[in-house]
């Protein structure tokens, strides 16, 4: 039995985001970092100084079955996050970006966004807004 153009769409988004996640972990791994390690960084920077906690990191992975607790371990041996328990609340660990990884993430940021501008170029801006629009309905279906 043929594939329907459904199934076939979704293969292909699974087989395109898998391809572009092989291609990026290159970036990453010149710095020893996995992209999950990368993107609880960024979760981290967006804080804006403010701290999160396991739950609130978790929920904002792009790779939801990440191991969070492992992640953060590892970034914490590197100096590049740091864990407190908070003062209000000794019960509740709170995660902090460190200089150091604010420092590397700055370094990374134009490797990254000149990879995304690359994977994309061949994609007009009508082309990129539409894919967005729709890649976001498919998610919210």
């Amino acid at each position: 039995m043929p594939l329907s153009e459904g199934s076939k769409t979704v293969i292909n988004i699974m087989y395109t985001s898998r391809a572009i996640e092989e291609a990026a972990a290159v970036h990453f791994k010149n710095h020893d970092l996995t992209p999950q390690q990368y993107n609880v960084m960024r979760i981290l920077r967006g804080q804006k100084g403010s701290p999160a906690n396991l739950s609130t990191i978790q929920e904002r992975m792009i790779d939801k079955s990440s191991n969070t607790t492992r992640l953060i371990d590892k970034l914490i041996q590197k100096d590049l996050v740091e864990r407190r328990v908070c003062e209000k609340n000794r019960r509740k660990i709170e995660v902090f970006i460190t200089a150091g990884g604010l420092s590397l993430l700055k370094e990374l940021d134009p490797l990254v966004e000149s990879f995304n501008q690359n994977i994309v170029e061949k994609l007009s801006n009508n082309e990129i807004e539409k894919l967005n629009t729709l890649l976001d309905k498919l998610r919210n279906h």
